[in-house]
């Protein structure tokens, strides 16, 4: 998976996973527009699609 480590928008605890709604861990934005929020496990599962999509990935700051 690539990205950046600081985001345009950084996540806060209101961000939740767009599949299982657990607190995001990832925005992925994806080069037509719109953005996805995925938790670790749901970033990690997705990543190649996601690469596949040259979807631009920023991580949550620790």
């Amino acid at each position: 998976m690539t990205g950046t480590l600081a985001s345009p928008a950084a996540l806060t605890a209101a961000d939740r996973c767009d599949r299982c709604g657990a607190a995001a861990a990832v925005r992925a934005v994806l080069p037509k527009g719109g953005e996805l929020l995925f938790c670790g496990h749901h970033a990690h599962e997705y990543s190649a699609k996601l690469e596949e999509l040259a979807a631009d990935l920023y991580r949550a700051a620790n």
